[in-house]
């Protein structure tokens, strides 16, 4: 049976995974890779278009088929705490630092329809979009893309709708607002970016984005607020401690 596109991926896939083919190197030449495989140049050609597409390899002008560099992962902890510094309410210590490297922006618009029921709203429905694009302080490297969708009959007339809601930010002003204290929920799945997200992040072909999804919900059991954040699945990871349930208690030594 003549070999496949995807048997050579996958070859070529295990050889990157083993170290055979380290970041920086060269792959072979696709007439090179043709007699090594015994298949057509049209196929060997799609076996290296499908690791450029999961992001393992790249071409270089005049170089040609290199296979990626990996930056080491930064963790994301979530410790199922949210904590409090001079500036609010935050939720990860590795992120505290991170500053706004482009001015947010505000808008009225359509509630997603993935976030509608999490936000017990109908689809169509007007909500209050607040989006912020965070980074390093230092290198305004954009790390995360942050996007709090508000219901609209909440926030409109009042200063979560400005575009500097004050110190605090919309959480102290929700609480001042009667929706005190607020309590929260998290989710994390992961998903290929939209083009605008791969550009905003700087994210090479095949990466994927890893997507905190975070619920603020009233006393009153009212959801006010989900926050969307976007961040490098290659570049950062999230990371939690395995506490001992009371269940889980060592056994006794059994004694010789």
């Amino acid at each position: 049976m003549p070999v496949s596109y995807r048997d050579i991926a996958a070859d070529l896939r295990m050889q990157i995974s083993e170290g055979r083919y380290a970041p920086g190197d060269k792959l072979p030449l696709l007439t090179e890779l043709q007699k090594t495989y015994g298949a057509s140049y049209q196929t060997v050609r799609s076996a290296i278009d499908l690791l450029k597409q999961e992001g393992m390899v790249e071409a270089i002008r005049r170089r040609g088929t290199i296979v990626r560099e990996r930056p080491d992962k930064r963790r994301i902890t979530r410790s199922r705490q949210v904590f409090r510094d001079e500036i609010g309410y935050y939720f990860d210590q590795a992120a505290q630092s991170w500053v706004p490297v482009k001015p947010p922006t505000v808008a009225w618009g359509t509630v997603p329809i993935d976030l509608a029921g999490a936000m017990d709203l109908s689809v169509g429905s007007e909500v209050l979009i607040r989006d912020r694009v965070m980074g390093d302080p230092d290198t305004r490297e954009p790390l995360q893309i942050s996007t709090s969708y508000l219901p609209a009959e909440l926030a409109r007339g009042t200063r979560l709708a400005e575009p500097d809601t004050g110190p605090g930010g919309i959480y102290d002003r929700l609480e001042e607002m009667g929706h005190l204290p607020l309590s929260w929920s998290e989710s994390v799945s992961s998903r290929m970016p939209t083009p605008d997200e791969s550009q905003t992040l700087k994210l090479s072909k095949g990466v994927p984005v890893l997507r905190i999804t975070r619920t603020t919900t009233s006393p009153s059991g009212q959801v006010v607020e989900v926050n969307d954040s976007r961040v490098s699945a290659e570049l950062f990871e999230v990371g939690y401690d395995v506490p001992r349930a009371p269940s889980a208690q060592a056994p006794t030594p059994i004694k010789a």
